[in-house]
């Protein structure tokens, strides 16, 4: 790092450790001054003038050096980055907010901040259908090129990183220091993400998760999108303020629609009352962003493949009995007993038939020893 880049970066650490200034307040200071170093250089009258408390103007000219020097040892690391609106780097979608983070610490690749990006993002206590949706919905994008964005959090956000990563490239945003890995469980996932997408932050390193910076973080994932994806989430759930987040932001908003016995729908379901496009295929989402993606995908490579829950279940492979099942079972749970009045067939068939069919990925077992349908299998079986 050359002489002028730590002055650079440091301007902009201590702007944003001076207590009192957020990124809103942050911009309109820089756009006031003309740059980082100008708004440090203006002179505490001229800050005092723009509404800068003392104790900022305080610690403008005598930040703490011990954070600046542990964020520039940071960014000296190999596959680490530090941003600031004012570098090139920086994602233009991001810099178009009006809080737009003042600091990106970056590891891995930084130039997928600027590719074109769609948010996955759900419940953290996922149905394992909607764990399985994400995954094949992020799977199937990012094997068309978008970059998958999520919050590295459990649940959907997980299983849409996972997914984009069988495929593709993901970025997850976190809500704490970029040393930090929350939850601990996901260390392995995001080594994974630092080694083949990246990891972002807009904390400095030694943050621990907060839960304030959650909400703060998801303006991140939604301004980086183009779109914003929810799977399932229950009303008052965090995945919906980023969706709130992604409209006020001006980016597009899809929903996926579930069963109305299942709470996990219902913020789902409240997002489309509120303008949300309601898709159950990836392929309504491409057609809806078509104009902003037409100069980074190839139509062509888009129909390759069928789309996740474009076309119903693979049944290759399965007798009449077992289609017939199926077809009888619906995507509502429901216990062996109705189905077997629903069929005819004897109580031992019906177990030996989901026993199979949830084997091969048909059928998805329910707390309480109930069924429904699920995703189509993410391999055909080995009779196919």
């Amino acid at each position: 790092m050359t002489p002028a880049s730590r002055e650079h970066l440091t301007d902009w650490l201590a702007l944003t450790l001076a207590p009192g200034l957020g990124p809103r307040r942050i911009g309109q200071l820089v756009e006031r001054f003309g740059s980082a170093a100008g708004v440090r250089a203006a002179g505490r009258s001229a800050l005092a003038e723009a509404g800068v408390s003392n104790a900022a103007i305080t610690a403008l000219d005598s930040p703490d050096q011990s954070r600046v020097h542990d964020a520039l040892a940071w960014a000296e690391h190999a596959g680490a980055d530090l941003l600031t609106p004012e570098l090139d780097a920086y994602p233009p979608r991001l810099r178009e907010l009006p809080a737009a983070p003042p600091l990106l610490f970056v590891r891995g690749d930084k130039a997928l901040l600027s590719e074109p990006q769609i948010a996955v993002v759900g419940s953290r206590n996922p149905t394992a259908g909607g764990a399985e949706t994400a995954r094949d919905f992020a799977g199937y994008l990012a094997g068309l090129g978008l970059v998958i964005t999520s919050g590295l959090a459990l649940g959907v956000d997980a299983a849409a990183h996972r997914g984009a990563l069988d495929t593709g490239r993901t970025v997850a945003v976190l809500g704490t220091g970029p040393d930090r890995v929350y939850p601990a469980a996901h260390r392995d996932l995001a080594r994974r993400i630092a080694a083949d997408g990246a990891l972002v932050s807009e904390f400095l390193p030694g943050t621990g998760p907060h839960a304030s910076h959650f909400p703060q973080r998801n303006r991140i994932i939604s301004g980086l999108s183009l779109g914003t994806l929810v799977v399932e989430a229950a009303v008052g759930s965090g995945s919906l303020i980023t969706a709130r987040l992604a409209s006020e932001q001006g980016r597009e908003v899809f929903a996926i629609p579930g069963s109305i016995h299942n709470p996990l729908a219902r913020g789902c379901h409240a997002l489309i009352r509120q303008g949300a496009k309601l898709v159950d295929s990836a392929d309504q989402i491409l057609e809806e962003l078509g104009a902003q993606l037409a100069a980074y995908l190839d139509d062509s490579t888009a129909k390759q493949e069928p789309t996740p829950a474009a076309q119903p279940h693979a049944e290759r492979g399965l007798d009449d009995d077992h289609r017939r099942l199926l077809s009888c079972m619906g995507y509502d749970p429901i216990a062996p007993d109705d189905l077997i009045a629903r069929t005819g067939l004897p109580a031992f068939e019906i177990a030996s038939m989901l026993l199979l069919l949830e084997l091969q990925g048909h059928v998805v077992s329910h707390p309480g020893g109930r069924y429904s349908r699920g995703g189509p299998p993410r391999h055909p079986p080995a009779d196919a």
